[in-house]
Order: C-alpha cells, then sequence, then structure tokens
C-alpha cells in the first residue's frame, strides 16, 4: 500500500472535500456532549485542523456508542445496554455506512451528518478503508466480549479501538519530518492510542466486568494468580480488589506509562500548532492513571476520573511543557517504543507504514 501521507492517485475516494457548516455543527455537538476530555482538548487546535478532527473523532465516537449505548461515564452499566447481537447488527450497520463513506454516498439528512462530515476528511487525506475498518473490527471484539490470552492479543484490541484514531488524527495534522520518517511518525501516534486505552482498561475493570467482559490478559493475570473468571467475582463481591488484583492494575499503568513515554517523542514531531492539543489529552489520560494509583488501584469500587477544573489544570501544565525549545524539537536519530515490532506491522497492514 502507498504512503498515504504522499497522497497517491492509486487512492480514489469519491466525494466532496469541503465540510458543510451544519453537518459540522452536529458533529461538534456529539464530541461535546459524548467527549468531554477529547472536546476540552480540540479546542485547542488549529481551526482547519480542529474541524476535521471533530468529524473524525464524532465518526470514532458514534461506532462506539452505537454498539455499546450511551456510556453514562460514572463506572455504572446503564439497564437496557445493548445484547451481543444487538451490537453485532450495529457493527455490521456501520460497516455498510463506511463503505457508503468510501463510495462516496454518505447518506442524507441529518442522521448521516456525522458520516457526510467524515467522508470529507476521507477525502482531503487519502485515507486508506482499511484504516477505520479496523476500529470497526475493535467494536466486534468488544460485542463478542474477546478474550485476550496474551500481551500481543491485548495490543491487536488496542491497536483496533484506539491507535487507529490516532493514526487517523495524525494523517489530519500532518507531521514536520522527513517523508523517509515518515513511519516513525505513526509508530509513536499509535504509542499514544495504545496508552490511553491501556489507561482505560485499567480505569474500568470494574465496569467491563459488570458487562462480563476482562481485558486483562491471562498472561498477566497468570502472573498474580488470577483467572478472568476470579475479576469477575471479585468485581460481583462489591468489597475491595485483592492484592493479586490490584498489582494486575499497577503493571497495566506501568506498561501505558511506557507509552506514553515514547509517544511523548512523538508529539514534538507534529506541526507546533497542533502539539498543545495533543499534549493536554496526554497529560490528562496520564494523571488519570496517577489518580488510580492514589487510590490504591481499586478501580472495582470507584472510576478514577477528574474534574473539568483538573482537565483544566493540566492543559495549562502542557502549554508550559510546549514552551520549552526542546519540546518542539523532533530527534535527530529514530526514536523507538516498546512495542514497535508489532505496531509496526499492523500499520502495514492497515496502509499507514510503507
Amino acid at each position: 500500500m502507498p504512503d498515504p501521507a504522499a497522497a497517491p492517485s492509486s487512492l480514489s475516494v469519491a466525494g466532496p472535500t469541503q465540510l458543510v457548516t451544519e453537518d459540522l455543527k452536529l458533529c461538534q455537538k456529539h464530541i461535546a456532549h459524548h467527549s468531554k476530555s477529547f472536546y476540552l482538548s480540540s479546542l485547542l487546535l488549529p481551526r482547519s485542523v480542529r474541524n476535521d478532527a471533530w468529524a473524525l473523532y464524532a465518526f470514532c465516537r458514534q461506532a462506539d456508542d452505537a454498539v455499546d449505548g450511551d456510556n453514562p461515564g460514572d463506572g455504572t452499566v446503564p439497564e437496557g445496554a445493548p445484547t451481543e447481537a444487538a451490537q453485532l447488527q450495529a457493527v455490521a450497520s456501520l460497516r455498510r455506512r463506511l463503505s457508503g463513506v468510501y463510495r462516496g454516498e454518505p447518506g442524507d439528512g441529518p442522521g448521516h451528518a456525522i458520516d457526510r462530515a467524515f467522508a470529507c476528511v476521507v477525502k482531503r487525506t487519502q485515507m486508506p478503508q482499511a484504516l477505520p475498518a479496523r476500529l470497526l473490527d475493535g467494536m466486534e471484539q468488544d460485542a463478542r466480549g474477546q478474550h485476550y490470552r496474551s500481551w500481543a492479543d491485548l495490543y491487536g484490541y488496542c491497536f483496533n479501538v484506539a491507535a487507529t484514531v490516532g493514526l487517523m488524527m495524525t494523517m489530519v495534522m500532518g507531521h514536520k519530518l522527513p517523508q523517509s520518517r515518515h513511519g516513525e511518525v505513526m509508530l509513536r501516534a499509535a504509542d499514544l492510542g495504545v496508552a490511553m486505552q491501556l489507561t482505560n482498561i485499567a480505569r474500568d475493570v470494574g465496569e467491563d466486568a459488570r458487562r462480563g467482559r476482562v481485558y486483562l490478559p491471562d498472561e498477566l493475570l497468570e502472573q498474580h494468580g488470577l483467572t478472568s473468571q476470579a475479576v469477575l467475582a471479585e468485581a460481583a463481591s462489591g468489597q475491595a480488589p485483592s492484592d493479586a488484583l490490584r498489582a494486575v492494575v499497577a503493571a497495566l499503568l506501568s506498561r501505558a506509562d511506557a507509552h506514553y513515554a515514547a509517544a511523548e517523542v512523538g508529539i514534538a514531531m507534529l506541526p507546533d500548532g497542533a502539539q498543545w492539543a495533543i499534549r493536554s489529552a496526554s497529560r490528562i489520560y496520564q494523571r488519570i492513571g496517577r489518580v488510580l494509583r492514589a487510590q490504591g488501584h481499586d478501580s472495582l469500587r470507584r472510576r478514577a476520573r477528574l474534574s473539568g477544573l483538573g482537565k483544566l489544570g493540566w492543559v495549562v501544565v502542557a502549554y508550559l511543557a510546549g514552551l520549552r525549545s526542546s519540546a518542539r524539537l523532533w530527534p535527530q536519530t529514530p526514536s523507538r517504543g516498546p512495542a514497535d515490532p508489532l505496531l509496526e506491522r499492523y500499520g502495514r497492514e492497515v496502509g499507514v507504514i510503507g
């Protein structure tokens, strides 16, 4: 697959490239309601990038909501959450909608506003269809309650549901590195997505278990004398987590930290105008991990979260960090991440790494 950053003529996506104002407003409204952390960070992007980011993220968020329903965000599972059959039907519908986007037929009316806006982004960036298709693969994994035997299995899931979003955002924002190092930029973007998803998994152990899901890999659980069934039983008991489960959550956060560190190098590779927003998003998510540590790695009885004021504080911290000249200097020698071989393989599969 040719390098998408070079806008290859072999990749032809039908449809217009200009966002319609009313469609964009609906995307903005959707994100402001469903993803407050991303919305806050997106306001720091240059306007041209921000509009595309809203269209992109609204499509991703719409997909997530279509499968899991409206998440209250407090760690509880709402009554009437979609059944597995309903979730799989939603994934099938999303695949049809994605095909429509790439055919240049995203649909009419307010119900397809997000699809139309996303289609404009796809056309302008020449985004390979395999990239958003992998996001939907991840949604199907959620719907089926897929089990993860190893760290490598879990990385595959994290790539699908989170790294793909970071890769699509990078296609929207662009980067400062020579084209010969384009693949490195994409790896660092994937690192940030993986780090955020590992943080999500650590934070949501209790909520996921109440949905009958365990994302913690057997490879990690077995190191601490646990099984997936034991995690489900602990979550159902309403009691404090065992020391073993606390250690598992701590290990997950430690793995996330290694990916945040690799991603931090990648932020300097982005255009200067985009760095504050991405650094803010990274800092906010890292802080969630610190809150979880402060509550004794207990993600069964309460959900680690930041207040609106707390998020604003980390936006300020990110801004101050970006004032350092070193924060805007990309490394002259190639950087490395904790799982580069695996992430590079996935990047080649979706056509963003040559």
